[in-house]
């Protein structure tokens, strides 16, 4: 056998204590690293730096129970016909759209059409604005809430001699928030029924 030309190295021998020994240098190291990393090294990044928050989740539209709109009904209650939702002024907030009627027994009583909003310190509901009064003969038969714009479709009358049973006339009309008011369009496509 032919011995090696460099005589034998006690290093070169891995002993148990070798082991411990660089266990604890590598602790050592780590421990000291956890000390002296700046405080902005975090596991989860804090929102700000490089990742988005969290959304908030969406607020819930206004309900219409309790709310107290203003239309007379003398001694019968308001009903509230049909709802439509959405964010009609663009604050990142749904506003409920109501069409309310006096509940009367017999005939075809007028819609109104109201806008309700709540704030996030409201407790309650309220009406902001009246779309259609109920002065004007209107039954609204669809009302809807699309980008911002309010639409609904109305069953009205010609003249003051036509019967409020026999409504005679229909229009699609539409509504946006502009400078702090609802401005309503044009009918869009008004005719005779």
């Amino acid at each position: 056998m032919q011995q090696p030309a460099v005589p034998e190295l006690a290093h070169t021998h891995a002993r148990p204590i070798h082991w411990l020994a660089t266990a604890t240098a590598v602790a050592g190291v780590v421990a000291l690293s956890s000390l002296v990393q700046s405080h902005e090294a975090t596991a989860a990044q804090t929102p700000g730096t490089g990742t988005k928050a969290a959304p908030a989740a969406p607020a819930a539209p206004p309900t219409t129970a309790g709310v107290d709109f203003p239309l007379e009904c003398g001694p019968v209650q308001a009903a509230v016909q049909r709802t439509a939702t959405g964010d009609v002024d663009g604050d990142g907030r749904p506003e409920t759209l109501a069409v309310v009627h006096c509940d009367a027994p017999m005939g075809t009583p007028p819609d109104a059409l109201y806008v309700l909003t709540q704030g996030p310190h409201d407790t309650e509901p309220r009406v902001v604005a009246t779309l259609i009064d109920p002065k004007s003969r209107n039954t609204v038969t669809q009302v809807a809430v699309h980008d911002g714009t309010v639409r609904a479709t109305l069953l009205g009358y010609s003249n003051d001699s036509v019967p409020a049973c026999c409504p005679d006339t229909k229009q699609t009309v539409k509504w946006q928030w502009k400078d702090g008011v609802f401005v309503r369009s044009a009918p869009v496509n008004a005719h005779a029924v």
